[in-house]
């Protein structure tokens, strides 16, 4: 008996081996990193959910649950960005860069600088600016018709009133001249998605106030890693999707994105020295402030607040031949409490998703050399 046991153990072992070795997303997780290691053991509590798709479109996850809320934070932005994109190529008196400006605001602006700041830096003004310009049924339409679902994109991103149904006016010009004016639009209240796990933590702070109950997540932002996922898919995979499952961008426009999605903060004129080249790239490069490498391309949203850390990337190594689009989301909130600030982004948050990234990487590197 003891010898059929230790048989069918060696079995297991072998068939976990194997497995492993075929899925990149098994074989990161089962690195011997401390970094990874210190979330594995502690499952449950980080939440995480891993998608990775490789060159010739084989997909891979890891704990995916479309139905289970988490906080998607500025990854949110990525549809939006693209939205506008969409919505200003449909109106024939303007373009991407006609200057325009937002009812009540200083700043004289175009949809492309707007994009540009959301994926150099994440600005949240400059998502507020295109939210205004599309409205929330814009935005909502856009992704249904398009098949992201489920999805929910529904306020604002840390300003005064952020819910509010209302847009404020915008307006195109050119010099003195108005190109197009959209009033003030009033969206239908979006119906909240059936989802778990929306009541979240042991308490929360409101105005310096402990509140001793569970946040309430159930009427905020939602996109899941598969919607975000497959956004990133159909952006570097074009040719395998019929053109209505996209959004449909010019040419120039879409040159434009893929550009600005990789290119590092300071190449792109953000120079302060808190934007060094990984400040909005946490796969593979994110606990490190060091140059990326020139030959490492990553176009990526990230997101983070509450505690969750969100990445959605498409990775590209020109000197070693690899290619995979990699997203995935991790909790780190030990104490349970929302709007302390005591999240543990640094310590365990980023250095785990960093090396999910070099893990990942590590595992079509070493695929290459076998071929």
């Amino acid at each position: 008996m003891k010898k059929v046991l230790l048989l069918l153990f060696l079995v297991c072992m072998s068939c976990m081996e194997d497995t492993k070795n075929d899925d990149p997303i098994l074989f990161a997780l089962s690195a011997d990193s401390e970094k990874i290691q210190n979330v594995m053991q502690h499952l449950d509590a980080h939440e995480i959910q891993i998608m990775v798709t490789d060159a010739e479109g084989t997909n891979f996850s890891f704990q995916v649950n479309d139905s289970a809320y988490f906080y998607p934070a500025s990854s949110v932005k990525f549809p939006v960005a693209l939205a506008a994109l969409e919505k200003v190529n449909r109106i024939p008196t303007i373009t991407s860069e006609t200057a325009f400006m937002v009812e009540g605001d200083s700043v004289q602006t175009t949809i492309r600088k707007e994009v540009q700041k959301i994926f150099a830096v994440s600005d949240n003004e400059a998502y507020n600016r295109l939210f205004e310009f599309l409205g929330k049924e814009e935005i909502h339409n856009q992704l249904k018709e398009k098949g992201f679902y489920p999805s929910q994109i529904v306020h604002r991103l840390s300003t005064r009133d952020a819910a509010n149904l209302h847009t404020k006016t915008v307006t195109f010009n050119k010099k003195d001249s108005i190109l197009y004016f959209q009033p003030s639009m009033r969206s239908r209240p979006i119906i909240p998605l059936t989802l778990e796990k929306t009541q979240k933590g042991n308490g929360f702070y409101r105005n310096d106030s402990l509140i001793t109950k569970p946040m309430d997540f159930s009427k905020k932002n939602y996109l899941p890693i598969s919607t975000l996922h497959e956004l990133m898919k159909r952006l570097h995979r074009a040719e395998k999707y019929d053109p209505k499952a996209q959004f449909n961008l010019t040419e120039s426009d879409r040159e434009f994105l893929l550009k600005i999605m990789h290119e590092t903060p300071k190449k792109q004129g953000f120079t302060d020295s808190e934007y060094y080249d990984s400040y909005v790239k946490f796969f593979m490069f994110g606990d490190t402030k060091e140059a990326m490498p020139e030959h490492i391309k990553i176009y990526n949203k990230v997101g983070y607040a509450y505690g969750y850390l969100t990445d959605c990337a498409h990775i590209v190594d020109t000197k070693n031949d690899i290619s995979f689009t990699i997203t995935a989301t991790i909790h780190v909130n030990k104490n349970q409490i929302f709007n302390d600030d005591t999240y543990e982004y640094d310590e365990i948050g980023i250095p785990f998703l960093a090396e999910l990234g070099r893990q990942v990487h590590q595992f079509y590197l070493n695929k290459n050399h076998k071929l």
